[in-house]
């Protein structure tokens, strides 16, 4: 772990002063863009990506639509347990915030003055791995919406490293204890998760969290229809 709490000159490093010295040379309104994306905005689309997409599962056949909506119930949940494990990974690794251990960054504060006093350490990335554990958990209800999810992850790691708060390597940490947890834990989650989406899909008050239609049962084969009792007067002379 030495190599991940000593300041010495390295790539990580260089990298995050490099990344980090565009925000010296940007406008004031980019690095305060930036810095709202960072500490909020990127998990807010990201939110808004997971019910968009449950928006359209709900619209599939039922077998499909129950899986999907199994894996969109997994995505929050394993980012939950993801923030657990990075618990206790980063007090185990300890390592400082790198405007703690290196001078000439432009720190960026996006929370009004809490940024600056923040006492936690750094490895792993807390956002990072969020975002990553929502973004892959995407991928696994939907391609397409989880490639964006990623995308949107990546993006969320990238600004960390602009804003002077984390290192590059706390942002490779988080994307990958989120990839790890929620593809490790995947097949046991699903196989927990799907009974209970299929209940809830057949039930009738929660049916429509899975699916947007309920389609009426098929009349069984080869049963008589019903006969109705005649009901005019012409009907009971005949």
């Amino acid at each position: 772990m030495a190599g991940l709490t000593t300041g010495g000159p390295n790539v990580d490093v260089s990298l995050l002063y490099e990344v980090n010295g565009a925000a010296r040379h940007a406008p004031a309104w980019l690095d305060r863009v930036v810095s709202l994306l960072g500490e909020y905005g990127i998990l807010l689309a990201l939110v808004l990506l997971v019910l968009w997409c449950w928006r359209g599962a709900r619209r599939q056949d039922e077998a499909t639509a129950v899986e999907s909506v199994a894996a969109l119930v997994w995505a929050p949940l394993a980012a939950g347990l993801a923030l657990l494990v990075n618990v206790p990974l980063r007090e185990f690794v300890g390592r400082q915030r790198p405007f703690r251990q290196h001078e000439g960054l432009q720190v960026l504060d996006p929370a009004f003055g809490w940024g600056l006093g923040r006492t936690e350490f750094s490895f792993v990335s807390g956002h990072t791995t969020l975002a990553m554990a929502l973004g892959v958990g995407l991928f696994v209800a939907n391609r397409k919406f989880g490639l964006l999810g990623i995308g949107l992850a990546f993006a969320e790691g990238l600004c960390r490293v602009y804003m002077g708060i984390h290192y590059p390597t706390d942002v490779i940490g988080g994307l990958a204890l989120g990839t790890a947890v929620v593809l490790v834990l995947a097949p046991l989650a699903m196989a927990a998760l799907t009974p209970l989406v299929r209940a809830v899909a057949r039930s009738r008050r929660g049916g429509r969290l899975v699916r947007a239609k309920h389609l009426t049962l098929p009349r069984p084969v080869g049963l008589p229809q019903a006969q109705t009792p005649p009901t005019h007067e012409s009907d009971l002379a005949a």
